[in-house]
């Protein structure tokens, strides 16, 4: 009997990433690994596993696992800084999106879960809906910049103080749980309210400094254990001192001329989400296909 675990130990001596197929790993996960829910995009992956520093990405064939040197848990900070660069986040993501259109093969865990619970219509509507969304973003960057923080951005606050709020009501807390959720969700409603007075200028220089800070802080460590040489960077010594010195040029020129950055990162935007939108339509599109090719199955119905 073997667990996943059991083929880790090469992460603590220097290896960055262990590959192990699944036919070799004969019990379930345990209780220690939580299903992650926001990471850096890989190509291929189903799913995306946290058990403290070990970060597993499922594929269909294989459990692909690296140490992060951060615990997002524990550390989120040093985690975005140091294991998620901004400009890292951004360049996996066009690599994602652009595999993931060209991938033939039907994943056999994602794609059962697929026509089990989604159909292909939903996914090409989604798909047109996003690319017109980017579109827009590329036609008319500065009334969707605008948008964001006049509009979207607060009516976001206000409904996470909705939640926090409705979930103070649910049975079975105790008074001192339900008077804490509660005055949580107060102070969250009061911050969206007062988020739609807030002026644009202070919106931007609030975006700004935070988008310098993280490529600055990024730069830094990356360049810093670039320094210590190849064993201090075990998950790519070139890669990793590319991305140090573009995230101190980027931080640079965002202080110099603020206004190309936001262009820029604003149309980084919209091609990620006409990318994204493209991807769903083909990948709607393909799972149409692939129910067609599947007993018993028409459209992602039980046939008669």
């Amino acid at each position: 009997m073997t667990r996943l675990d059991d083929y880790l130990h090469p992460l603590h001596e220097g290896i960055w990433e262990v590959v192990i197929p699944k036919e070799t790993v004969t019990e379930p996960l345990d209780s220690g690994w939580k299903k992650s829910r926001i990471n850096v995009p890989s190509p291929g992956t189903i799913a995306c596993y946290r058990k403290g520093r070990y970060h597993v990405h499922e594929t269909g064939t294989k459990w692909r696992v690296h140490l992060d040197r951060y615990d997002p848990a524990v550390n989120p900070l040093l985690h975005l800084i140091d294991d998620a660069p901004l400009l890292l986040m951004i360049s996996d993501t066009f690599m994602t999106l652009i595999m993931e259109t060209r991938r033939s093969e039907m994943r056999s865990t994602a794609d059962t879960l697929s026509l089990e619970k989604r159909i292909w219509q939903e996914q090409v509507v989604s798909g047109i809906i996003l690319f017109l969304v980017g579109f827009s973003i590329l036609n008319n960057p500065r009334i969707f910049f605008f948008r964001i923080f006049e509009l979207f951005i607060p009516c976001a606050i206000i409904g996470v103080a909705a939640v926090v709020i409705v979930r103070a009501f649910r049975p079975g807390l105790v008074d001192g749980q339900k008077t804490q959720n509660l005055v949580r969700g107060v102070i969250v409603l009061c911050a969206g309210i007062f988020a739609f007075y807030l002026p644009l200028d202070l919106w931007i220089l609030f975006l700004l400094g935070i988008l310098a800070l993280w490529m600055i802080a990024s730069a830094v460590m990356l360049l810093f254990r670039v320094a210590k040489g190849r064993h201090a960077v075990p998950e790519g010594f070139f890669s990793r001192m590319a991305i140090g010195i573009l995230s101190l040029g980027a931080a640079v020129t965002l202080m110099v001329s603020p206004a190309g950055i936001l262009a820029i990162l604003l149309f980084v935007l919209g091609a990620i989400t006409i990318l994204l939108g493209t991807t769903l339509c083909i990948n709607g599109l393909r799972l149409r296909r692939w129910m067609s090719r599947v007993p018993g199955r028409e459209d992602g119905r039980e046939s008669a």
